[in-house]
């Protein structure tokens, strides 16, 4: 339950800052993730299980306010629909951060993880992982590739240089 001093702080928040926390919670944001971003662009300090209050799909958010409910359930219909909104669903941001990651684990010494994450991007930027190399193995409108002719092979005897 939410006590007297948990509502007296939850009541200071500008309604423009619960509708911004609904909002991050609605795109599948962790508490944690939303209090972090919260500090970082309004300067304000949450705590996660304040947070809470503002997701209706939890035990502490079942007192939400009705038309934040309603903003938080739209919300999370459009951020499910919305491909284009999920960075790493583009492959030019998947080899940025891989990039990123690649340069960091080399400044750090860590020459296998460097490897292993040179060798994700590589099949990353060889579309490894796309239905892209099943063309490769089939002809025009998925029909088998035509039979090669077998390769000519010349078998001549090598001389025996007097061992009989």
């Amino acid at each position: 339950m939410i006590g007297f001093d948990d509502m007296e702080k939850h009541e200071q928040l500008s309604f423009v800052l619960k509708r911004e926390i609904v909002q991050r919670l609605a795109r599948f944001n962790t508490p944690s993730q939303v209090v972090k971003a919260i500090k970082v662009d309004h300067g304000v300090d949450l705590s996660p299980q304040r947070v809470q209050f503002y997701d209706p799909t939890t035990s502490a958010g079942r007192a939400l306010a009705e038309d934040l409910k309603a903003l938080f359930f739209e919300t999370r219909e459009k951020a499910k629909q919305d491909l284009d909104g999920i960075a790493s669903y583009h492959k030019a941001v998947r080899l940025q951060r891989l990039d990123a990651m690649i340069n960091t684990a080399m400044d750090r010494g860590n020459l296998v993880l460097a490897a292993q994450l040179l060798e994700q991007a590589a099949k990353e930027s060889g579309g490894a992982y796309t239905n892209k190399h099943q063309l490769e193995h089939t002809g025009k409108d998925g029909k088998d590739l035509p039979a090669a002719a077998p390769a000519q092979v010349t078998i001549f005897q090598l001389p025996d240089n007097g061992r009989g």
